[in-house]
């Protein structure tokens, strides 16, 4: 990685942070430096643009100042939940993403100074969120069924890193966190992905010495096993089948993630885990084959505003160092970074900092659900896990190579697709 690029996009931001006020990001940065961004190379790019959607939100919940500072947006057509929960929401959703990379050990180079300043705020706002008399205290425990989505990311988070951002939790945060977990077991989820949700929150149970209520566990991974796979990498989000993103901003990583930290209990938890597994990487596939040769993709379905976490399938299983045998490391990050490209423009950013709720820009709010908020945005973070490689892994440092479909459009050798079962 080229340093001096890096500790410039670093700068960049660090320049923003210091002339904001109340700790909310200034509005645009200068032209040159825009101009910059497009200089670095794709780690440097990609660290620049996760510290953008990072910082606003680290930043004020550190210092107790989230709710305060943070505008709650909410969409046009919103119901009547609260939007509190938009908090939890973006927090995480955010850590969902950045746990691999917030593990990384430490080291002085300028992505790690960020990484370690992130880490440390992210472990003051899961004390401050769970603490009652902290102003920045999350909605935990009204009226909306909503806190349960965004306790599983949470939870994700905790499974994705456990080392840096559960174990060294003081013992009265990780009690009242385990406490909020249990009582979210008053909501019952939908039939649909929700059932993933009450499984992520309660395998983070069993993850750290906790009774859990494996039935919840196991409702849900059985459904998507066994009722809900429709065939070739895809599931079902539900009885009838949707043709959105689903799959990727939740399905087959919170399935994986349920069946791969219970492993333990049970030989039929591995038997799926292994199935799961290869659905993903097959999913994978089609991932990087929506990829069009000018580095943008389909956009289909509901909750299209959360952008590019529909690649986390795809992010997931190169962090794994698991791609599909036919896709090259460099084609994967080449794609993921034109996808960034077209999506993180200046005016994705309000001016205050904060994420804008469409997919580019802030004309495109008709996009948004009647469950999307201001946090809602933050999903965005899953298709960043390939950040938890180091800067010297394979994937960053390798060439960068077509993916499929520009191959295919140049008239250039490509592999032929195929019909898998699992």
């Amino acid at each position: 990685m080229n340093r001096r690029l890096l500790l410039k996009a670093i700068g960049i931001f660090g320049g923003a942070v210091a002339m904001q006020r109340n700790v909310t990001l200034a509005a645009a940065e200068p032209e040159h430096l825009l101009k910059n961004r497009t200089q670095l190379d794709d780690r440097a790019y990609w660290v620049s643009i996760i510290s953008r959607m990072a910082t606003p939100i680290l930043e004020n919940i550190s210092k107790q100042q989230l709710r305060q500072n943070m505008p709650m947006e909410v969409s046009p057509t919103f119901d009547t939940r609260d939007p509190g929960v938009g908090y939890l929401e973006a927090f995480g959703r955010l850590l969902a993403g950045i746990a691999p990379w917030l593990a990384l050990p430490d080291d002085a180079s300028a992505e790690g100074v960020l990484r370690k300043k992130f880490r440390e705020q992210a472990l003051l706002g899961i004390q401050y969120g769970v603490d009652p008399q902290s102003p920045d205290y999350f909605t935990w425990r009204g009226s909306s069924s909503q806190t349960l989505v965004d306790a599983a990311h949470l939870a994700q988070a905790f499974l994705r890193a456990p080392q840096v951002l559960w174990e060294p939790l003081a013992g009265e945060t990780k009690a009242r966190v385990i406490e909020e977990f249990k009582l979210l077991r008053r909501i019952k989820p939908n039939e649909s992905n929700w059932l993933l949700f009450a499984a992520m929150t309660e395998t983070f149970l069993y993850a750290v010495g906790e009774e859990c209520m494996r039935e919840k566990i196991d409702y849900a991974v059985h459904k998507f096993d066994k009722e809900w796979y429709v065939g070739d990498g895809w599931y079902s989000d539900g009885d009838r089948f949707s043709f959105d993103h689903y799959n990727g901003y939740v399905i087959h990583c919170m399935q994986v993630e349920s069946l791969r930290h219970n492993i333990k209990a049970g030989a039929i938890y591995q038997e799926m885990y292994e199935r799961a597994y290869l659905r993903m990487q097959r999913y994978a596939h089609h991932l990087e084959r929506l990829i069009s040769p000018e580095g943008y993709y389909t956009v289909v379905g509901r909750s299209s505003t959360y952008r590019n976490a529909a690649f986390q399938p795809l992010a997931a299983v190169a962090l794994d160092n698991r791609l599909p045998e036919d896709i090259m490391k460099g084609q994967v990050r080449a794609g993921l970074t034109a996808i960034l490209r077209h999506i993180y423009r200046d005016e994705t950013f309000r001016q205050s900092g904060w994420l804008s709720m469409g997919l580019v820009g802030d004309k495109q709010q008709n996009l948004a659900d009647y469950y999307t908020n201001a946090g809602s945005m933050y999903v965005g973070s899953l298709s960043f896990l390939p950040l938890g490689l180091p800067a010297d892994d394979e994937f960053w440092t390798c060439k960068s190579e077509k993916w499929t479909s520009q191959k295919a459009f140049a008239g250039e050798p490509f592999p032929k697709d195929y019909y898998v079962t699992y």
